[in-house]
């Protein structure tokens, strides 16, 4: 790679880092739909012929901050697929909380009022049609039916209080957190 190259990419990195950061702090007050190009690329900064040289218009920019979330979470999830034991439950939990944290103005929004309807729906199933996520949360095999209303129990109670650990800054310690969803979680097995 040029000394060029590498210029670009770092340039680009930082342009695509102040659209995406700029629309997250502008959804922090009001949904997308009130958010114009123009406004966002006076955030940032960037103007606008930049912005669409990488986005479409400020839903695309949004879908890919969704799609990242989405493809991180799922990446950690894959890690642990032909692991089960309580150990390996306690560090997935603990690494999702990790990334929460890392990423928490963007997930806080992307999980508020503010955020994306369709991006919540897509985040709750990707939980909950994991089909393997079952053996993490059920101890007794149940019918496959009733597997699937408390998984969307397990799941729904789960992000709430991840929600409600954001909104309160994270003041509980993440590996605290983790031991209490999973606690949670197994009391209602």
């Amino acid at each position: 790679m040029t000394d060029n190259e590498t210029k670009d990419s770092r340039k680009t990195r930082y342009t695509k880092m102040a659209l995406r950061d700029s629309l997250i702090e502008l959804m922090q007050t009001r949904p997308i739909l009130d958010i114009s190009v123009k406004e966002l690329c006076d955030q940032a900064d960037i103007s606008r012929s930049t912005f669409y040289a990488y986005y479409k218009d400020q839903y695309d920019l949004l879908k890919q901050i969704e799609d990242g979330t989405l493809t991180a979470l799922e990446d950690m999830l894959k890690k642990y697929d032909n692991k089960g034991s309580a150990r390996d439950m306690k560090q997935m939990v603990e690494e999702m909380l990790k990334y929460i944290a890392d990423n928490s103005n963007s997930i806080q929004v992307l999980l508020s009022e503010n955020g994306d309807i369709n991006f919540q729906k897509r985040f709750f199933r990707r939980f909950t049609d994991r089909q393997k996520m079952m053996k993490y949360f059920v101890e007794k095999p149940v019918d496959e039916e009733k597997n699937e209303y408390y998984l969307v129990f397990v799941i729904s109670g789960s992000v709430a209080l991840v929600q409600h650990w954001l909104k309160n800054n994270m003041n509980i310690p993440i590996p605290e957190l983790a031991a209490m969803l999973i606690k949670l979680t197994q009391w209602m097995g």
